[in-house]
């Protein structure tokens, strides 16, 4: 025998049936609540979308960015290998006859444009160029290193015997000290009349600071090996003896010099007490004193003495990259280094 079934209870919290749920789903207020979701989840899934699509262009510019770069950068290294190995020289050897140039300008030292370095290497070139039919220095400069002018004076010398060609030296606005020390290895030397010539003579220069080191109460501690190794130095007291020994370097310099002018000038030298003495003249007045020959410009020389009007330059010059070189090389140092050239002796 069957029980009855128990008549529906308002109150219960029975599950709703498959078909309560369908019906549910079929109300108005069901159907606009899955709009906005599905509505809602369209949007996120757009902004993801952009979002990516963003982050991958970016990534593609980067990209192309960098590989510019490194494009970039690869041409700028080939181009600065290419000027330090191509050597910024001002010419070619020429087989038609000509005069060949090569200029002393600025201070005569290791490393600058007027050093025996670069001004050995393009004598040399225009000596061995068969055009060229003689050599011209064309100098202006206040002077510099006895070392320098010396290196670059016997050159002179030892080209001029084995290549049997003259070499002279017209004068611009200076040609002093050390310049000259250059100058007097040449067969002839030209000048303007309102050049400056001369100043034979050797210097060592420096300033000393004990006075106003007492007056300021200072004490200089120098610790060296060598009783006479700090003898430079600005802050010390120099001795009588040390005074003697710099003036004998001096000197001997000086006599160096004097030897190399009198070799040089031969008789064309009219010397006086003055003549080494450190004084230095006008153009006018070293033609008459003998230091120099002639009045005359560069394209007088070349036309009315080497009789070959072309003009070609020689002179050795630093690139770009070179002078670049140095001047990230003198930062480490650079102190330091100047400071001993300066105490060392000086034809200016």
């Amino acid at each position: 025998m069957t029980s009855p079934i128990p008549p529906e209870n308002p109150g219960s919290t029975s599950h709703p049936s498959p078909g309560a749920d369908l019906w549910a789903r079929a109300t108005p207020a069901a159907a606009a609540a899955d709009a906005r979701t599905a509505a809602s989840s369209g949007w996120e899934r757009d902004v993801l979308e952009k979002l990516v699509f963003a982050t991958i262009n970016e990534q593609r510019a980067s990209r192309r960015w960098r590989l510019f770069g490194r494009l970039l950068w690869t041409a700028l290294i080939l181009v600065v290998l290419w000027v330090l190995f191509a050597k910024d020289t001002a010419t070619t050897t020429s087989s038609s006859p000509h005069t060949a140039v090569v200029e002393v300008k600025g201070e005569i030292a290791a490393g600058a444009d007027a050093s025996a370095e670069f001004v050995v290497a393009a004598m040399r070139s225009a000596f061995e160029d068969s055009g060229s039919r003689a050599v011209v220095l064309l100098i202006n400069s206040p002077g510099g290193s006895p070392v320098q002018a010396g290196i670059i004076n016997d050159e002179i010398v030892r080209l001029k015997g084995k290549y049997d060609k003259p070499l002279y030296a017209v004068v611009e606005e200076t040609c002093a000290s050390a310049a000259y020390y250059i100058a007097a290895a040449a067969d002839e030397i030209f000048v303007d009349k309102a050049s400056i010539v001369g100043s034979i003579g050797v210097l060592m220069d420096g300033f000393g600071f004990t006075g106003a080191m007492e007056k300021l109460g200072v004490e200089r501690r120098l610790l060296t090996a060598g009783e006479n190794k700090g003898f430079l130095d600005p802050f010390s007291p120099m001795s009588e003896a040390q005074r003697a020994h710099a003036h004998q370097m001096l000197g001997q310099i000086h006599s160096q010099f004097i030897n190399v002018v009198k070799a040089g000038r031969g008789d064309r030298l009219h010397e006086t007490p003055e003549t080494f003495s450190g004084l230095f003249w006008t153009g006018q007045q070293a033609v008459e004193m003998g230091l120099a020959d002639k009045l005359g410009s560069l394209d007088y020389v070349a036309r009315e003495v080497v009789k070959a009007e072309e003009v070609v330059d020689y002179t050795r010059r630093d690139n770009v990259a070179e002078r670049l070189a140095k001047r990230f090389g003198a930062a480490f140092g650079g102190g330091a280094v100047q400071a001993l050239r300066s105490s060392l002796p000086s034809l200016r």
